[in-house]
């Protein structure tokens, strides 16, 4: 049975303040948690021995997860006590490893074939193969460059524009053998991009990419985040495709005078009141309040937040237990949890604000 290892011990930093007490992996999309997403794509691929890579706020994973019964899949946690690069991560879980396996950086949202990934591996009989997606600017990536067979030449860092001979970067997913384990120093700081695999690249071992045009999205900034939730409520993610332009949870109220346009993705147990007006894309989360009169477009809104009457929030993320005032305007604001402007005061387009004693400790 193949294995999948997800490094999800990253702090989250260019997310914050949505990550300043959430870990990564467990930021919200579209209602669920990020990495329920992820395992839901392995476990349709039959990928149900899953190892978690842990380091920064494991607690609240394990808390969700459990063992990963209730998901299907069987979880394993292991926990780094100081971080140690993604090569360090993996090694850090070799005792669990049984032969091949696969690698999943824990902030890439990607509708991967990991079936026909793993049949390419094989067929290859590679020791390392790495997922490949296409962008529009490769010179702010690392590229990889394959030969037609696509078996890997090189790799070039953040490549100059009359440099760039491919526009495919290392998409963050990775199928190796279990004896590349044998290269990587236990207990020390290693890069898997940057060392193991020009690494192996140097040894002459069969090292391949394997190309793919389906979706992808490097989640680790608020602008690709919210990003993530247009082009998945646009259904441009195969198995995120929508015929309904309100998709409702259990026990919700709703008024009959809501109106809006576009995808809107409602929680459970929300109220949402009279002339209420929703322009999608529209996530809320759990056990939400909306009051009268209120306009939300092209926002996101975590669980246990209250949005007074007349306010009005456009290209926001809005985390948990938070409290909009009434007739406050908001855009462009990223609003970590538990935070609850005064009523009347003004908040600049595009401000970050960040629940108390995060600020300090941001690293």
């Amino acid at each position: 049975m193949t294995q999948a290892v997800i490094l999800v011990g990253g702090q989250g930093t260019r997310l914050r303040p949505l990550t300043c007490n959430l870990p990564k992996p467990m930021v919200p999309v579209l209602t669920l948690p990020f990495l329920e997403h992820v395992i839901r794509n392995l476990k349709e691929h039959k990928i149900t021995d899953i190892i978690l890579a842990q380091h920064y706020l494991a607690e609240s994973i394990h808390t969700y997860f459990g063992d990963g019964s209730k998901f299907g899949v069987k979880l394993t946690y292991v926990m780094e006590e100081s971080p140690r690069g993604t090569a360090g991560a993996i090694k850090n879980v070799e005792q669990y490893l049984k032969g091949t396996f696969f690698v999943l950086n824990g902030d890439i949202f990607a509708n991967r074939n990991f079936t026909d990934m793993l049949k390419t591996h094989r067929k290859n009989k590679a020791k390392a193969t790495i997922a490949l997606t296409p962008v529009e600017d490769p010179t702010i990536y690392g590229v990889v460059e394959t030969a037609a067979d696509n078996r890997v030449k090189r790799f070039l860092e953040k490549p100059k524009k009359e440099e760039v001979t491919t526009n495919y970067i290392n998409a963050g997913t990775y199928i190796l053998s279990r004896d590349i384990l044998a290269k990587i120093q236990a207990g020390a700081k290693v890069s898997i991009e940057r060392e193991t695999f020009p690494q192996l690249l140097a040894e002459g071992a069969p090292v391949y990419g394997y190309p793919s045009t389906d979706y992808w999205m490097d989640t680790g900034t608020t602008e690709k985040y919210m990003q993530l939730h247009r082009d998945l409520l646009a259904g441009k993610c195969e198995g995120y495709r929508f015929a309904d332009d309100l998709m409702a949870g259990v026990k919700i109220k709703i008024h009959n005078s809501v109106v809006g346009t576009g995808k809107v993705i409602v929680g459970n147990n929300c109220f949402i009141a009279a002339g209420v007006v929703l322009n999608g894309p529209v996530v809320i989360g759990n056990n939400c309040a909306i009051s009268t009169d209120t306009v939300i477009s092209d926002t996101v809104i975590w669980d246990n937040t209250e949005v007074g009457s007349s306010a009005n929030l456009r290209s926001c993320v809005i985390a948990n237990d938070c409290l909009i005032p009434d007739n406050m305007s908001l855009n462009g604001v990223i609003m970590g949890d538990h935070i609850k402007p005064k009523p009347g005061g003004k908040i600049a387009a595009g401000a970050r604000l960040f629940p108390a004693g995060c600020e300090e400790t941001t690293p």
